[in-house]
């Protein structure tokens, strides 16, 4: 599984940092390092949406407070 986190303006400001560590901790607690690659990328094109996460080609709105609940939802039950 290939999760992209758009590092853009709009999206840093919004927390994309905090995603991004937040996933990467996550990633590797549950051990999935072998299954999932994380990515950052420029703008989207989401910018309304906070911090546009790309992942299995479809775009999530996700911030550091609802990280949590993405990983279980989108990840750890779909690998």
């Amino acid at each position: 599984m290939k999760i992209t986190v758009c590092i853009g303006s709009s999206c840093h400001i919004k927390g994309s940092r905090q995603v991004i560590e937040q996933l990467q901790w996550l990633i590797s607690e549950n051990d999935l390092g072998d299954k999932v690659e994380l990515d950052g990328t420029f703008c989207m094109g989401e910018c309304q949406k906070g911090v546009c996460v790309k992942a299995d080609g479809k775009f999530f709105s996700v911030t550091p407070e609802t990280v949590h609940e993405f990983f279980e939802k989108e990840v750890i039950e779909k690998v």
